[in-house]
């Protein structure tokens, strides 16, 4: 059903024989080493995925500020927090469709640019409405850009490593968090206006989008499969060449294709075909939990530790040091995603995330808090870094950021109704219950991680 539905969305013509065929262009990509070349696709999208942290990081630190300057009520900085998430689940759906119709850079560069400017612009705002309209562009681009860029590096990366390239991209959100605890650390309690000039600082993603436009490639997978076999051709040459190889001797042309105006709706629906609808639905299942649980604990860690007593600057500094702590989650995330492969690793860091959960809901003295918050921080983190390396890898190219498009938007939902349902949990139970709700959504992303295709060292689907 699935290669019916493919077929159904392209429309043949007469290739150039002189051109290399589909499936050679994706043997050469798969068989290239990591290059010069490499390098700046993953650090150029990992500074945008490092922006994009330090945004959403930010938040949680500017909520607790603004809490008492503002003097809010817990209904109003859930929604502060949650209206965010409504963008980014509209964003992630949008975007991995707009993303298979003119491409991945495109849409990486433009998502960029809207949350910036929607960032900087609300260093201005004066109340709680104008800050709720613009946090909701914030979320718009940022939940584009994330599953936009994952496939994006993983449409680049040799197949013997992409595993471990997607969760060092992942890495990279882990420097931008720990950024957005500098920035709550040194900058907001420093005056009344400290939140004005952190979200100022969260706009350098607006700059930046100019060098992702301009700066980086196409990727090759996306322009063979839209027919544009000399586009691609270009770029994997730019490859070989930072590689130092010859040009492989060029095969016969395949069949090159032409996307027809495929309807948005279709591709939806074959996310759901015979082949992918067991895929779709676990890792539909895995992102909803994992942002639940993830979303529900960070973002109110810093307001968590206020409310327990702790002043604004201890309560920040204690999560600055629980931040750190996501650093080496990814790295030994990205040293086990190819020894053990993706499901293993990816339900083992969310099984140490429910222990970790359960012990942070408990800890009181000080350093039981940042233990048990560090633990949380390494094991939930790795589990990301698995999860975005999966995700592009169980659909074929031309669904590809559909599919991790729409697993991120439902993923969305989760973290626009964990943010409001915090302060309930607190209220009824405090932190003990809050966090064994976490970590019962944890156990069901662990289980539902056993769905999912694991393609560790295969060439990615390129129908």
């Amino acid at each position: 059903m699935l290669r019916r539905g493919v077929a159904r969305l392209y429309d043949e013509r007469m290739p150039d024989p002189a051109l290399p065929s589909r499936s050679s262009l994706a043997a050469r990509l798969d068989a290239l080493p990591f290059t010069r070349a490499h390098f700046r696709v993953l650090s150029g999208s990992g500074i945008g995925w490092a922006l994009d942290a330090m945004d959403v990081g930010l938040i949680s630190f500017i909520i607790a500020a603004l809490a008492q300057q503002w003097a809010l009520t817990p209904a109003e900085t859930g929604w502060i927090a949650s209206i965010g998430f409504v963008g980014m689940a509209v964003g992630a759906g949008v975007g991995g469709l707009l993303a298979d119709r003119i491409g991945r850079r495109q849409v990486f560069a433009i998502t960029l640019l809207v949350y910036g400017l929607a960032t900087g612009a609300s260093a201005l705002v004066g109340g709680v409405a104008m800050l709720m309209v613009l946090r909701f562009f914030v979320g718009l681009g940022l939940g584009a850009e994330l599953p936009v860029a994952s496939t994006y590096v993983s449409e680049f990366a040799p197949a013997a490593i992409r595993g471990r390239l997607i969760v060092i991209l992942e890495a990279f959100w882990a420097v931008g968090w720990t950024a957005s605890a500098l920035i709550g650390y040194f900058v907001i309690p420093a005056s009344e206006a400290g939140w004005r000039w952190a979200f100022a600082l969260g706009a350098v993603p607006a700059a930046y989008a100019l060098f992702v436009r301009w700066g980086l490639p196409e990727s090759p997978r996306w322009l063979a499969s839209r027919g544009r076999i000399a586009d691609a051709e270009r770029v994997v040459l730019t490859l070989e060449t930072s590689a130092d190889l010859r040009r492989r001797p060029a095969s016969r042309a395949e069949p090159g294709h032409r996307v027809l105006a495929e309807s948005s709706s279709a591709r939806v629906r074959m996310l759901w075909s015979r082949e992918l609808r067991l895929r779709t639905a676990s890792v539909w299942l895995v992102w909803f939990c994992v942002n639940f649980a993830y979303y529900g604990a960070f973002i109110w860690i810093p307001t968590i530790l206020f409310n327990a007593g702790y002043d604004l600057v201890r309560s920040f500094g204690f999560t600055l040091l629980i931040t750190l702590a996501q650093l080496p989650g990814y790295a030994v995330a990205a040293w086990l995603i190819e020894l053990w492969g993706r499901r293993l690793t990816l339900s083992v860091f969310l099984a140490g995330s429910v222990v970790a959960a359960l012990f942070f809901g408990t800890a009181g003295e000080p350093f039981a808090i940042v233990a048990a918050g560090m633990a949380l921080s390494f094991f939930n983190l790795g589990a990301w870094g698995a999860l975005y390396a999966v995700t592009p890898e169980i659909y074929p190219t031309s669904l590809r950021a559909t599919g991790a498009g729409w697993a991120a938007g439902v993923g969305r939902i989760a973290s626009i109704i964990a943010p409001l349902m915090v302060p309930m949990l607190l209220q009824t139970g405090g932190a003990p219950l809050a966090f064994t709700v976490f970590a019962g959504f944890f156990v069901v992303a662990a289980v539902a991680a056993w769905g999912l295709a694991d393609r560790r060292g295969k060439s990615l689907d390129d129908r």
